[in-house]
């Protein structure tokens, strides 16, 4: 059981005490807990479940989190200041937005004396950017996305060798039925705190997503990404192809490539083959809508490559012509050599044009899912840093605050507000709970300088010493994330704080 935490209670009949950490204001019974399952009633005194989260560096580093001195020099303090890191995860929350931030602790970095701000934000203006690399058509723009039946985000623009989803938001959260509303919060939840979610698409796929993991397309897991599109696909391997074919085709559902039209062909003095491709063309050797978008051939609905090819110019193509086609992945490929008709009839693969279809798998990137949690940091937040809120928001845009969730860093959109975005993968496990609003609740802490913070009108009688949290049963060090930069380093101060 954690510490007590710095939410309100107020006595209720029978034992009961209410919580006041989120608006839905819950009586909690006697070693029971809330609806969030985040605060209990122990023994009468409202505390929060889950531990407080400290960063250590020396577990990264396979130290040892405090070290014993056998010769008597331990000052008796319990954390390193330089080596600590206090997260808001699990620290609890400003709500009902009057009260200072939870722990606002100060500590001394290569001479400088910083804070930082620590909270547990309540967001209901909040949602996912999911990144799934794969090439295979998940669903037409601007569809919506579901689970268990309900609608919780949209399908928005393809990326490069990518299909991106927009989920959660107010609007599904807030603006549906109780059911949208409960059904997208937990969705977020779970794809933020690392778990695998389904989600069907109206008009596409069902697609599996989970941080960090394969995305499963109707339930064929996805290896790689594409190289490419068709056309750089051709730059890239026009030289290696080069004297084993006459011409190749690179399957792509935006842009198919044409060795031998292509300007990397031309170069490389490829003559031309009489090639007929389907499709819209774009420049010299790229081709438009060749097919429509699907799970076949470089994210088209196709499965036989000679579907997307007219008759062959018969003033220039010729007998034996080699013809070559692979997808973008180079999960497809296929040889072809022309017949006394200059029909195309598939041959078996030369073993070097095999090995190039390897290397063309080789050089595509494992397919993964990526979760993006974005939010904006309104009020409760800002208050509990500062009396005048604004000032907060001009001090992370000028880059004296620096903004992180968990520790991780994060990317703070320019414009109005503090409307960020992190990575999930880079947080602690479990960084994300709920509250039954519905809203998702966050970590976030903000490091400045301490005489910033006083002028920015902070909490100062509420700044304590790093060394003043004692390690307890709530309170649980784990180590940073390695590629995360450290909050408090002497490099990071320098770069965020002059």
């Amino acid at each position: 059981m954690a510490d007590e935490t710095t939410a309100g209670t107020e006595g209720a009949s029978d034992g009961k005490i209410r919580c006041d950490a989120c608006p839905v204001m819950c009586y909690i019974k006697p070693g029971m807990s809330g609806a969030c399952d985040r605060y209990a009633n122990h023994n009468g005194d409202l505390v929060r479940v889950d531990p407080h989260i400290v960063l250590d560096r020396a577990l990264a580093h396979g130290g040892t989190v405090v070290p014993f001195h056998r010769d008597g020099s331990w000052d008796g303090q319990l954390i390193a200041p330089p080596e600590t890191f206090v997260t808001a995860i699990g620290a609890g929350t400003t709500y009902p937005d009057y009260k200072p931030a939870p722990f606002i602790v100060s500590s001394e970095v290569d001479g400088v004396d910083m804070v930082t701000v620590v909270t547990e934000g309540i967001f209901s203006y909040c949602g996912v950017k999911v990144k799934i690399d794969t090439d295979r058509f998940l669903g037409p723009e601007q569809s919506t996305v579901r689970a268990a039946g309900e609608a919780v985000g949209h399908v928005t623009t393809s990326e490069y060798g990518s299909q991106m989803l927009s989920l959660g938001g107010v609007h599904h959260l807030t603006g549906g039925s109780k059911k949208e509303g409960r059904v997208t919060c937990e969705i977020l939840l779970d794809l933020c705190n690392g778990k695998a979610v389904e989600l069907t698409i109206d008009g596409g796929s069902t697609v599996v997503v989970q941080a960090g993991q394969p995305p499963i397309v109707n339930g064929v897991k996805e290896e790689r990404m594409r190289v490419g599109c068709g056309s750089a696909t051709i730059g890239m391997f026009a030289k290696q192809w080069l004297g084993l074919v006459d011409d190749v085709v690179v399957v792509d559902d935006h842009i198919t490539g044409v060795l031998s039209e292509h300007q990397a062909g031309k170069v490389l003095g490829v003559p031309d083959t009489g090639i007929k491709i389907k499709g819209r063309r774009s420049t010299p050797g790229r081709y438009f809508q060749v097919a429509e978008p699907g799970t076949g051939w470089g994210g088209t609905n196709i499965s036989d490559p000679l579907s997307i090819l007219g008759p062959f110019d018969r003033k220039v193509a010729w007998p034996g012509l080699r013809l070559y086609f692979i997808s973008t992945t180079g999960e497809h490929a296929a040889y072809y050599e022309l017949d006394e008709t200059l029909s195309p009839r598939e041959k078996e693969m030369p073993a070097e044009l095999a090995a190039l279809s390897q290397r063309v798998k080789d050089n595509c990137e494992p397919a993964l899912s990526t979760v993006l949690f974005m939010a904006g940091a309104g009020g409760s937040l800002r208050a509990g840093v500062t009396e005048n809120p604004v000032r907060l928001t001009h001090s992370v845009k000028d880059a004296l605050t620096y903004v992180t969730c968990g520790g991780a860093p994060v990317y703070v959109y320019p414009g109005g507000g503090i409307t960020l975005m992190v990575d999930v993968t880079k947080m602690p496990e479990n960084a994300f709970g709920y509250v039954p609003t519905p809203a998702l609740v966050a970590p976030i802490e903000f490091t400045l300088r301490l005489s910033d913070y006083e002028e920015l009108g902070g909490h100062m009688a509420e700044v304590r010493p790093v060394s003043s949290i004692a390690l307890n049963d709530g309170l649980q060090t784990v180590g940073p994330h390695s590629d995360n930069p450290w909050p408090l380093a002497p490099n990071a101060a320098k770069r965020f704080f002059g």
